[in-house]
């Protein structure tokens, strides 16, 4: 009975550049060997093509981009690629290419990642409040504003004040504390909405009557000829 020889990738070669993977590394070894320099030549420029399409340059500027796919090129063949780069492009050791800056993520742990990423601004500003009611108050409101998050985020499962509780003083660092006595999260959270309807309430009937006011203007005639805009007609002698 006859046997297959695998091999694994962990058998294989480091793959120098994972974004272009080991089929453009095994292409660019196999272009070293050929023997007909414009052939070889041919074939590195048909394999940087492939490269670019793995990687489109997006919104990149295309001259830097060029560059960095032939660098790359001969980075991969341990630059030993007998080519002649297009005019105007430098091959750059590795330790001269510009390492791409690392993003930088929210502070916000994954774990509270249903309370959204504004909920640090709110907590460091009340860290930064001195210490009384109107402190509290506003711990309070952030705590009840959490829990809604909480329960938009999560709807089949009940949420517990005390739950919520212990999440603010984890995110902030044990600084922030609902008072004792402390109203409930959902009694905060209706009122506020309850606030907030009103005052919607409020502006529309404004606008209602800013329209009518304006429409109203439009409607009213204006004053026939005369002096200073009244309706002064002459008498006939």
């Amino acid at each position: 009975m006859n046997t297959i020889d695998i091999q694994y990738n962990t058998d294989k070669e480091l793959i120098r550049f994972p974004e272009y993977g080991r089929s453009i590394q095994e292409m660019l070894q196999y272009a070293k060997s050929i023997e007909d320099r414009h052939k070889r030549q041919k074939t590195v420029e048909a394999i940087i093509g492939l490269m670019q399409q793995l990687n489109p340059v997006g919104n990149r500027n295309m001259d830097d981009y060029r560059d960095k796919l032939w660098s790359h090129a001969f980075a991969i063949a341990n630059y030993e690629l007998d080519v002649t780069p297009p005019p105007g492009i430098t091959i750059r050791q590795e330790n001269e290419m510009v390492e791409s800056a690392l993003l930088e993520y929210p502070a916000i742990t994954t774990r509270f990642r249903h309370y959204g990423n504004g909920i640090q601004a709110l907590i460091k500003k009340a860290i930064e409040m001195p210490d009384g009611p109107k402190k509290e108050g506003f711990v309070e409101v952030i705590a009840s504003y959490m829990k809604l998050a909480y329960k938009t985020w999560n709807k089949e499962h009940y949420v517990s004040d005390d739950v919520v509780k212990d999440d603010l003083e984890m995110l902030s660092d044990g600084q922030l504390q609902l008072h004792e006595g402390h109203s409930s999260l959902d009694t905060l959270a209706a009122h506020a909405g309850k606030h907030d309807n009103k005052d919607r309430s409020r502006s529309n009937q404004q606008r209602n009557r800013n329209k009518q006011g304006n429409n109203g203007n439009r409607n009213r005639k204006r004053p026939q000829g005369g002096n200073g805009g009244g309706n002064y007609r002459k008498r006939k002698k």
